[in-house]
C-alpha cells in the first residue's frame, strides 16, 4: 500500500473514499468551520443533514459513510469520530486510519484520501495515521485457500496535510511510520506462526535472514553452547522437546567511537510453544501458546528499524528460544536447576517456564553491560487478570528507565502501567533446598515473576514488561487484528529513538 502526504483540500481529493476524522464540536456548531464546513457547504448542506438524520456526533471510535452524489472530487465520504477535541491524542488517530483503511476495503476503493485534523503536531499527526493505515490493511492468511469474502486493501492512500510546508517537514515522520508499521506487520506474522512451522531452529533462521537483509550482527547457538555458558535453566525447560534449543543474539554496531559506548539490551520470551510441561495446560490454555514467543518477536522486529534510526551506541537483542513440552526427558516438580549466574532453582511448576529460560539469557545480556536491559515477555496470567487485555504491565526498580520506557510508549501509543515490585511477594520465592522457588503464591504471581527476573540482572538498570495480555488479541479493534499485536515493538524503536536524540544532543 502506497503512502503519501499531500496538501490538497479535502474538498478537491480525488479519491475512491474520502476520510475525514471530525470531533462532536465540529458537529455541534450552527456554522462549522473548517474542511466540515467547505465540505457541507460544496454538497449542499447535505452533509450535515445526513450526520443529523443518521444521529452521527462524531464520538469517538464511530463512524458514517455516504456517497458525496457528486458534488466531490471523491465518490464517497466517510466521517471518523475523535470523540471531543480536548481529549484528543494520536491513538485515536491511528485507530481512525485503520477504520478508514478496513471501510475503504469493504467498497473495493483503489484509492483513500484521508485528512489530517490538525488538532496537534503535524508530525505526530503523519506518523499516527500513517502506521493506523498501513497496520489497519494487516492480515495474516498464509494458510487460507478461500478466497470468499477477501477484500484487498486501497493501494494508495493520500495523507492531506494543511500545508505545502507540512508535507515537506513531515517526510521523516512518514518515513519512521513506514519503518514501524512494517516491523510490527512482521512481528505480527511470526507470533501468529502455528508452532509446528515456528520452531527455535525456524525462528533462528527468521533471525538470521532479517539481519542479513537489515545489516546487523547476528550469532545462533545450540544445545552443546548453551550448555558451556552454564545456562542450566535454559536447558532444563528445552530437555523435554524434540525440538533442540537456539540461543539467539542479533546486534547493530555503529561505526568509530560510538562502538565503544555501552550498549541498549533487549531480551525478547521466546517460548515457540508452551504446552505448560508436566505442569499441563488445559486444552484452552493451551491453545494459543504459540504466541509465548511475542517478546521475542517484539525484540526482533525493533532490531529491523535500528539501522535506519542509526543511534550512536550499539543496541544488542538476546532471546532464548526453545519449547516447553511434557516428554519424557522433561525437567520435573522438585528438581534443582542451576543457572549461569550460579543461582539454584528449585522447580515449583514446570508451567513458569518462561522466567527460568529469561534468567539465564538476562544474566548473559548483563556481562555485556548495557547502560540499559529491558526484557519482554508474555510472562503471567496474573498481570492480565490486573490489566486486563490492552494493557501492559512495567517493573523495575530503576526510576530514570521506568520514566524513559513509560515516555516511550505514551508516544508510540501503547499501553503501559507502572506495577509496584513489592518487597513482601519476595518471600514467596524463598525455598527449603535452594537458593529460590520459580513460582511463588498466587497473589501476585505478576510481582513474583518480575522479582525472580531482578535476580539475574548483575546490577544493570533493568525493566521487565510483561506483555501477556496486549501480545495476542481474541477481536479486532481499531489497526488492531485477532491474532498477534506486534505489540512492544512501538515503544522499543521510541525508546532507542530517544535515547539516540538525547546522545547525539550531547556531542
Amino acid at each position: 500500500m502506497d503512502i503519501r502526504l499531500r496538501s490538497t483540500p479535502p474538498e478537491d481529493a480525488a479519491a475512491d473514499v474520502l476520510a475525514l476524522p471530525c470531533f462532536e464540536e465540529d458537529l455541534r456548531a450552527r456554522r462549522p468551520d473548517g474542511s466540515i464546513g467547505a465540505l457541507d457547504r460544496k454538497l449542499g448542506g447535505r452533509l450535515l443533514a445526513a450526520a443529523k438524520e443518521e444521529r452521527f456526533a462524531g464520538g469517538a471510535e464511530s463512524s458514517l459513510a455516504f456517497p458525496t452524489w457528486g458534488g466531490l472530487a471523491a465518490g464517497r465520504l466517510l466521517l471518523l469520530g475523535l470523540g471531543k477535541r480536548e481529549r484528543f491524542g494520536t491513538e485515536a488517530l491511528r485507530h481512525a486510519a485503520a477504520r478508514a483503511v478496513r471501510a475503504a476495503s469493504r467498497v473495493s476503493a483503489q484509492r483513500l484520501a484521508l485528512a489530517l485534523p490538525g488538532a496537534g503536531e503535524a508530525d505526530a499527526e503523519i506518523r499516527a495515521a500513517a502506521e493506523g493505515a498501513a497496520l489497519g490493511a494487516y492480515r495474516f492468511d498464509r494458510y487460507r485457500t478461500d478466497e470468499k469474502g477477501r477484500r484487498e486493501p486501497p493501494r494508495a492512500v493520500d495523507l492531506l496535510a494543511a500545508s505545502p510546508a507540512e508535507v515537506r517537514g513531515g517526510a521523516g515522520a512518514l518515513d519512521l511510520a513506514r519503518e514501524v508499521a512494517g516491523a510490527v506487520a512482521w512481528a505480527r506474522d511470526l507470533v501468529n506462526e502455528p508452532a509446528g512451522a515456528l520452531t527455535p531452529s525456524r525462528l533462528a533462521d527468521e533471525a538470521r535472514a532479517m539481519a542479513r537483509t537489515h545489516r546487523l550482527r547476528v550469532e545462533v547457538f545450540g544445545p552443546e553452547a548453551i550448555r558451556t555458558l552454564r545456562m542450566g535453566l535454559f536447558l532444563g525447560v528445552a530437555q523435554g522437546s524434540a525440538e533442540e534449543p537456539r540461543l539467539i543474539h542479533v546486534w547493530y554496531q555503529p561505526g568509530g567511537s560510538a562502538a565503544r559506548r555501552p550498549p541498549l539490551a533487549i531480551v525478547g520470551k521466546a517460548i515457540t510453544f508452551d504446552s505448560g510441561g508436566l505442569s499441563l495446560k488445559t486444552n484452552e490454555g493451551m491453545l494459543d501458546m504459540k504466541t509465548d514467543m511475542a517478546g521475542a518477536a517484539a525484540a526482533l522486529a525493533a532490531m529491523r528499524t535500528v539501522r535506519a534510526l542509526a543511534p550512536p551506541f550499539p543496541v544488542h537483542a538476546f532471546m532464548g528460544a526453545c519449547e516447553n513440552m511434557p516428554g519424557g526427558r522433561a525437567y520435573k516438580l522438585g528438581d534443582v536447576l542451576v543457572s549461569r549466574s550460579g543461582k539454584t532453582v528449585e522447580i515449583t511448576n514446570t508451567d513458569a517456564e518462561g522466567r527460568l529460560v529469561l534468567g539465564d539469557v538476562l544474566a548473559w545480556a548483563s556481562s555485556f553491560r548495557p547502560a540499559a536491559m529491558v526484557d519482554l515477555a508474555t510472562l503471567t496470567g496474573a498481570c492480565v487478570v490486573a490489566l486486563g487485555h490492552w494493557t501492559a504491565g512495567a517493573f523495575s526498580p530503576d526510576e530514570a528507565l521506568a520514566a524513559e520506557i513509560l515516555a516511550a510508549a505514551a508516544t508510540a501509543g501503547e499501553d503501559v502501567w507502572r506495577m509496584p515490585l513489592t518487597d513482601w511477594v519476595k518471600d514467596t520465592l524463598d525455598s527449603d533446598v535452594a537458593d529460590m522457588r520459580n513460582a511463588g503464591e498466587r497473589w501476585g504471581g505478576a510481582i513474583a515473576a518480575a522479582h525472580f527476573l531482578s535476580r539475574f540482572t548483575g546490577g544493570v538498570p533493568w525493566l521487565h514488561l510483561d506483555i501477556a495480555g496486549p501480545a495476542f488479541s481474541h477481536k479486532e479493534r481499531g489497526y488492531i487484528p485477532k491474532g498477534g499485536t506486534g505489540f512492544g515493538v512501538r515503544t522499543l524503536v521510541d525508546w532507542i529513538r530517544h535515547r539516540a536524540d538525547g546522545a547525539k544532543a550531547r556531542r
